[in-house]
Protein backbone atom coordinates (compact mmCIF):
# COMPACT_ATOMS: atom_id res chain seq x y z
CA UNK A 1 0.00 0.00 0.00
CA UNK A 2 1.34 3.17 -0.93
CA UNK A 3 2.64 5.65 2.33
CA UNK A 4 1.70 9.75 1.75
CA UNK A 5 3.51 11.13 4.22
CA UNK A 6 1.81 13.87 6.56
CA UNK A 7 2.50 17.60 5.44
CA UNK A 8 5.18 19.77 6.52
CA UNK A 9 3.31 22.41 9.01
CA UNK A 10 6.47 24.41 8.13
CA UNK A 11 5.84 24.50 4.33
CA UNK A 12 2.53 25.95 4.77
CA UNK A 13 2.24 29.67 4.84
CA UNK A 14 -1.27 29.49 4.02
CA UNK A 15 -3.81 31.02 6.80
CA UNK A 16 -7.02 29.40 5.45
CA UNK A 17 -5.00 25.61 5.13
CA UNK A 18 -3.49 26.35 8.47
CA UNK A 19 -6.76 26.96 10.00
CA UNK A 20 -8.70 23.61 8.28
CA UNK A 21 -5.39 21.91 9.94
CA UNK A 22 -6.21 23.32 13.47
CA UNK A 23 -10.02 23.00 13.89
CA UNK A 24 -9.21 19.02 12.92
CA UNK A 25 -6.71 19.26 15.51
CA UNK A 26 -9.07 20.93 18.01
CA UNK A 27 -12.47 18.89 17.32
CA UNK A 28 -11.06 15.73 15.83
CA UNK A 29 -13.06 16.22 12.54
CA UNK A 30 -12.48 15.68 10.16
CA UNK A 31 -9.49 13.18 11.00
CA UNK A 32 -6.37 15.17 11.78
CA UNK A 33 -4.08 12.70 9.87
CA UNK A 34 -6.51 12.93 6.96
CA UNK A 35 -6.49 16.46 6.95
CA UNK A 36 -2.48 16.47 7.01
CA UNK A 37 -2.63 13.90 3.72
CA UNK A 38 -5.12 16.51 2.20
CA UNK A 39 -3.13 19.89 2.69
CA UNK A 40 -0.46 18.61 0.33
CA UNK A 41 -2.67 20.23 -1.97
CA UNK A 42 -4.36 23.58 -0.87
CA UNK A 43 -6.98 22.97 -3.38
CA UNK A 44 -7.99 19.59 -2.35
CA UNK A 45 -8.31 20.15 1.73
CA UNK A 46 -9.95 23.35 0.81
CA UNK A 47 -12.88 21.23 -1.15
CA UNK A 48 -13.30 18.92 1.37
CA UNK A 49 -13.19 21.32 4.27
CA UNK A 50 -16.13 23.24 2.74
CA UNK A 51 -17.85 20.49 2.01
CA UNK A 52 -17.56 18.71 5.47
CA UNK A 53 -18.34 21.81 7.24
CA UNK A 54 -22.22 22.13 5.20
CA UNK A 55 -22.39 18.36 5.70
CA UNK A 56 -21.62 18.03 9.41
CA UNK A 57 -21.66 21.03 10.97
CA UNK A 58 -24.23 22.85 9.62
CA UNK A 59 -27.72 21.48 7.94
CA UNK A 60 -31.05 20.68 9.41
CA UNK A 61 -30.44 16.72 10.30
CA UNK A 62 -29.34 16.06 14.02
CA UNK A 63 -25.78 15.73 14.09
CA UNK A 64 -25.91 12.17 15.83
CA UNK A 65 -28.05 10.97 12.53
CA UNK A 66 -25.31 12.11 10.29
CA UNK A 67 -22.87 10.35 12.67
CA UNK A 68 -24.92 7.28 12.47
CA UNK A 69 -25.05 7.54 8.53
CA UNK A 70 -21.31 8.01 8.45
CA UNK A 71 -20.37 5.02 10.32
CA UNK A 72 -22.72 2.93 8.61
CA UNK A 73 -21.22 4.17 5.30
CA UNK A 74 -17.98 3.30 6.24
CA UNK A 75 -18.88 -0.04 7.80
CA UNK A 76 -20.72 -0.87 4.26
CA UNK A 77 -18.01 -0.72 2.56
CA UNK A 78 -15.29 -1.82 5.08
CA UNK A 79 -13.26 1.08 5.06
CA UNK A 80 -10.61 0.26 8.12
CA UNK A 81 -9.82 4.22 8.86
Amino acid sequence: MPHIPYVDLSSISDPEVLGYLERARKEGTPRPESQAIRAHNPAVIRAFSQAWDLTFRHGVVDHSLKELCRVYVSKSIECEY
